[in-house]
């Protein structure tokens, strides 16, 4: 007994080593504020699965809630994704088995013979060889190979890493394709209101038109006041069919977004549309390395690839396995049970290599690179991600502005194109001067639709760039 207790506990002893280096999470530049914001940086601890809640109702409108409420279920790249976390999962499990011992049962029957022959001895005794014999086994037996250098650990660890990156590649893949459909849904009203605007503008030309061609007829101005109007008045009906195009290309991805063939989708048109941009609080880019799942991902890569180095190390030591076996063996099935048919063994084989030509030192070595690729991937993520917040932020301020001054133009430029028509119709100005203030006011006037379009495009951005609304902070 005690020499079983020692073996034991020599046993526990060694499967506490460890030769995986402690992690530290890797250093990353971080500045203390924000340059186009408010906010501060603070230590990040990965926290990208908090749940951050349905973001894309902070803009009010009930057709991008109902599309959006479809990306999780039917998008095939967030299935891909969901996938191979479920692989992820499954590895971690596999990697686990291998701390426990594999027991194995088998039973084996089988009947041999070979043709009998009759023999009479010196003696005159008669003697027949031959004939059939049978034989059945039963045995079971295990094997463990204790992890006494934590090779085995090691490998779980990285699986459990790997499978946490899974887990926020899922969660971006989930926050991309929910970004990339609201940018287009965005677009796309934009596109509604200015095909109104142009439809309106259409309209506007061929008054313009009738009034060119009713002066043309009274010998008032010449025809080149005609072809004038008729040419401004073509290419706006041009630019008409191409708004279509534009419009039934985004209608098309939005269906592949939400899971569905384009020939079975379609988005009513909405010409009156009051785009509705959500305020971000300023305290928000504070939290952005807990939330933005690409970069969780980056820094459990990294954690991943440490636990590789304590594997490469373990070749140089040697490993240890255990063994037992027992069966049971008999030439009768009724015999097989007997105490005498027992057999048994228990065993222990120690390996070593001595000598592989620098393989170890030459995986240990690619190891440590790896950790630092990682490392360096890692810090390369959260410096984009500060850029991208930074780009976000600066659009988001300047667009706010731009939007009040292409107001302004607009109602200027509406102004001054019924000013000019009013004096072309009293012979004070030419019809060059009415199409260039109908021009100027239509591209005005689809200035300020634009504007509000990127402005919700810009906030979309920013969410997408904190990782994903505010909720649960």
């Amino acid at each position: 007994m005690k020499l079983r207790a020692t073996y034991l506990a020599t046993l526990a002893l060694l499967s506490a080593c460890s030769l995986t280096p402690i992690y530290h999470q890797p250093d990353v530049d971080t500045p203390v504020a924000f340059k186009e914001g408010k906010g501060e940086w603070i230590k990040a601890m990965p926290a990208d699965i908090l749940e951050r809640g349905p973001w894309w109702e902070l803009f009010g409108d009930p057709d991008l809630t109902a599309l959006a409420s479809q990306v999780d279920v039917n998008n095939q790249n967030v299935a891909v994704a969901i996938a191979r976390y479920e692989q992820a999962r499954a590895l971690v499990a596999q990697q686990r088995a291998s701390l426990f011992p594999t027991v194995g049962l088998d039973f084996n029957a089988s009947r041999s013979g070979s043709r009998s022959t009759t023999t009479t001895t010196s003696t005159g005794a008669t003697v027949t060889t031959g004939g059939t014999r049978n034989n059945f086994s039963l045995g079971i037996g295990g094997s463990w190979e204790p992890d006494v250098w934590g090779r085995l650990r090691a490998g779980v660890s990285q699986a459990r890493f790997s499978e946490q990156a899974s887990a926020s590649d899922l969660q971006a893949a989930k926050l991309s394709a929910q970004g990339e459909l609201a940018t287009d849904y965005f677009n796309i009203r934009q596109l509604d209101v200015a095909r109104a605007l142009q439809a309106e503008t259409i309209a506007g030309y061929e008054r313009s038109m009738r009034i060119a061609q009713n002066r043309y007829n009274a010998g008032i101005v010449a025809k080149t006041d005609l072809l004038q109007a008729q040419t401004q008045l073509a290419n706006a009906k041009a630019e008409q069919l191409g708004l279509e195009q534009q419009r039934a290309q985004l209608e098309h991805a939005i269906a592949v977004l939400v899971g569905k063939a384009p020939a079975n989708f379609s988005l009513a048109e909405r010409p009156v549309w009051n785009a509705t941009v959500p305020d971000v609080p300023v305290s928000l880019p504070s939290t952005l390395l807990q939330r933005r799942p690409d970069i969780s991902a980056a820094e459990r890569r990294v954690a991943a690839a440490n636990e590789q180095i304590g594997i490469a190390r373990s070749g140089y030591f040697p490993s240890l396995n255990l063994s037992a076996n027992a069966g049971l063996g008999a030439a009768a099935i009724g015999d097989l049970f007997k105490a005498s048919a027992l057999t048994w063994s228990v065993g222990a084989a120690v390996a070593q290599t001595i000598f592989n030509g620098g393989l170890t030192s030459a995986q240990v070595a690619s190891a440590r690179a790896g950790v630092d690729a990682a490392a360096a991937q890692y810090r390369q993520t959260v410096l984009t991600a500060f850029q991208d917040v930074e780009d976000r932020l600066i659009a988001s301020r300047i667009l706010q502005d731009q939007l009040a001054l292409r107001q302004e133009a607009a109602q200027a430029a509406t102004l001054a194109e019924q000013q000019v028509l009013n004096r072309y119709q009293a012979g004070q100005v030419s019809y060059t001067e009415v199409v260039t203030a109908q021009v100027t006011a239509a591209n005005a006037r689809r200035a300020v639709s634009q504007a509000m379009s990127d402005r919700e495009v810009a906030a979309v951005g920013l969410i997408t760039a904190l990782g994903g609304g505010w909720k649960g902070l």
